[in-house]
């Protein structure tokens, strides 16, 4: 598995953290930046990672900003990602499962080291689970995704 993996000034230091500790698993990992502490917008990294996924060159993706909420918005533009803010293993493992989310979003600010690892392994070992209700639940996401994409599309005052 590729997994692609971002972060603003604010996530810097735990993004190094977590960059080395997925190269020590199977999975291939992909730093994206930022390459410092000094102060970025997190957009940019929020579309590097995301486009990534979206596009297929990574198959997973995370994301960090001082609480995770900046970088969740921004990634979630993006046509094809499913980010959600995760501080607990449960979140990380049922999102995959039950939602097909493809990209973690996690508060440097929020969370430490050893429960962001914890948090990674939960998002990185789950599978969507192949059931009719969330093949149904998930084409619903993916219907909102087309209607808001399509040109005749005027949201109503």
């Amino acid at each position: 598995m590729k997994v692609a993996i971002g972060s603003d000034h604010a996530g810097y230091e735990l993004k190094r953290e977590l960059v080395a500790y997925i190269g020590e698993l199977e999975d291939r990992v992909w730093d994206m930046g930022t390459d410092s502490v000094e102060s970025v917008d997190y957009p940019d990294y929020a579309k590097a990672v995301g486009e990534a996924v979206a596009d297929g060159r990574a198959d997973r993706g995370i994301l960090l900003c001082g609480s995770g909420v900046g970088v969740s918005v921004a990634a979630n533009k993006i046509v094809g990602v499913r980010a959600a803010i995760c501080h607990d293993t449960y979140s990380a493992h049922q999102g995959v499962e039950h939602d097909d989310m493809n990209l973690l979003v996690m508060g440097a600010r929020i969370i430490g080291v050893e429960l962001a690892k914890e948090i990674v392994c939960s998002f990185l070992d789950a599978m969507f689970v192949d059931e009719e209700r969330f093949r149904r639940r998930l084409e619903k996401i993916l219907a909102l995704e087309r209607q808001y994409l399509s040109a005749n599309f005027s949201p109503e005052p």
